[in-house]
C-alpha cells in the first residue's frame, strides 16, 4: 500500500516526547499529596492519552469533586516542577518533523495535554512554527472522542481520506477509528503493537527512524 496523505496529526506524550515516566511519577505524587491510594505504575501509565479530568475519573471513580480538583492541582504542581527534571523529545523527532515540514505536508497535534502544557513545550522547542494547528483535551473532546480530529481537518481543509493520526495509545487509535481516518501506531510509548493492532493501524513502528521512513514514503 502506498497511500499518500496531506495531513499528519500527531499525539504528543509518548509519540513525540519521552514523557511517560514523568507523567506517571507526577500522578503518583499527586495521589500521595491528597491521601489517595497509589495505584501503581501500570495503572497510571495506562490512562496516559486521556484528558486529565477523564484520567482521574477513570483512576478514582469514587472520588468526589473536591478530591478530583485536589488531584488535578497537585498533578500540575509536580508535572511543571522543573526541579524534578523535564521531559525530552525522543531522539530523531526534531529531524523527522523538520524534514516533513520542508516537504510541505501539513502537520497538527491532537493531545490529552491541557493547552497550558502544550504551549509550554511549544515555547521550549520552538515547534509552534512547524505545526499548522493543534487541539488539546481541555478545549475539545477528550480521546477517544473524535472531536479534535474533526476540528483539525475542518480548520486545515483536508479530507478524512487524506488525513493520518499517529499515536502510541489505544485512545489515539480509537479516536482515529471513530473519526473514520487511517492511523499509524508507535510501540515505544504507552502501549505495544499487540494492543494497538486491534484498531487496525496501517503499521506499527518500533522507533522514530521507522516512523520517519514510513511517513516520508506516504507524504
Amino acid at each position: 500500500m502506498n497511500k499518500q496523505f496531506e495531513l499528519y496529526i500527531f499525539d504528543w506524550d509518548g509519540t513525540l516526547m519521552d514523557s511517560v515516566d514523568h507523567i506517571v511519577s507526577s500522578l503518583s505524587a499527586a495521589a500521595a499529596d491528597t491521601n489517595m491510594e497509589d495505584l501503581g505504575h501500570h495503572n497510571y501509565r495506562n490512562i496516559i492519552g486521556l484528558g486529565l479530568s477523564e484520567a482521574f475519573e477513570a483512576l478514582y471513580p469514587d472520588a468526589n469533586k473536591a478530591q478530583q480538583e485536589a488531584l488535578t492541582e497537585r498533578y500540575r504542581h509536580h508535572f511543571f516542577d522543573t526541579s524534578k527534571g523535564k521531559s525530552t523529545l525522543f531522539d530523531g523527532t526534531d529531524a523527522m518533523l523538520t524534514s516533513l515540514n520542508t516537504k510541505g505536508v501539513k502537520m497538527a497535534v491532537a493531545t490529552g495535554k491541557a493547552r497550558r502544557g502544550l504551549n509550554r513545550v511549544f515555547d521550549e522547542t520552538g515547534y509552534h512554527t512547524l505545526f499548522h494547528a493543534s487541539r488539546c483535551a481541555d478545549e475539545s473532546g477528550s480521546k477517544p472522542d473524535p472531536a479534535m480530529l474533526h476540528e483539525l481537518m475542518q480548520e486545515l481543509n483536508v479530507a478524512p481520506e487524506k488525513t493520518l493520526m499517529i499515536g502510541d495509545s489505544t485512545y489515539d487509535m480509537q479516536m482515529a477509528n471513530n473519526a473514520g481516518i487511517d492511523c499509524v501506531a508507535v510501540s515505544y510509548g504507552v502501549h505495544g503493537c499487540k494492543q494497538l493492532a486491534q484498531y487496525s493501524p496501517l503499521t506499527c513502528c518500533e522507533n522514530i527512524v521507522e516512523l520517519n521512513d514510513w511517513l516520508h514514503e506516504h507524504s
